[in-house]
């Protein structure tokens, strides 16, 4: 019986992962988080999009090579449009590897540079920059891209 309970508690972490919830929530109410990942921003983020998530000017015009500069992560920019799953791939992957054939995108990945649970916190720390009806309708637009 024993038996039957480790192999069937091995397989649900397998398929669901570890139980704890740490790495896989952007939550902009946990201050514990957010500075974790204020702090990631500043190191590995706002080189490009800002100190005060503002973006790049004119982040809507291709640079001459063909890339997109930097968009904003405030209310401002679209970031609020995506899903958290997609924002944390294209954060660990980098945007050329996530965009569709032929997009260009200066966006590098950032797997290899932060955890997963740096990662999470700066989409946290991003997020409790926004106003609540922005958070409300980005929570919403996660919710449906599960």
């Amino acid at each position: 019986m024993l038996a039957v309970v480790v192999i069937v508690a091995a397989g649900l972490f397998y398929v669901f992962g570890p139980v704890s919830k740490k790495n896989t929530v952007a939550d902009p109410n946990n201050n514990q988080q957010v500075a974790m990942g204020q702090s990631a921003y500043r190191n590995n983020c706002a080189s490009c999009h800002g100190m005060r998530l503002e973006g790049q000017p004119n982040w809507r015009k291709r640079n001459p090579d063909g890339t997109l500069p930097a968009p904003p992560h405030d209310e401002t920019g679209h970031t609020w449009h995506h899903p958290d799953k997609l924002l944390i791939d294209i954060t660990k992957r980098g945007g050329a590897a996530m965009a569709p054939e032929n997009f260009k995108s200066a966006m590098p990945g950032f797997g290899a540079v932060m955890s997963d649970e740096q990662i999470w916190a700066v989409l946290a720390y991003i997020k409790s920059r926004w106003p609540a009806d922005v958070l409300a309708r980005q929570n919403r637009i996660s919710q449906q891209g599960k």
